[in-house]
């Protein structure tokens, strides 16, 4: 098991929309340096801009 990291060496960062720390996942490898948010509902949410009260 020479490949084997254990968790707290992993990178992190935080989510850009609630700031939350998230680490590294496999799945991220290739555009890690491209991931902002720590889930898809945090990337939605971002997307959708505030709107005012309907009239």
């Amino acid at each position: 098991m020479a490949g084997m990291r254990k968790k707290g060496d992993l990178p992190q960062k935080d989510c850009a929309t609630c700031g939350r720390p998230f680490t590294w996942r496999k799945k991220w490898a290739k555009v890690w340096d491209e991931v902002r948010y720590c889930s898809d509902r945090c990337r939605g949410a971002r997307k959708v801009a505030p709107s005012g009260p309907r009239k």
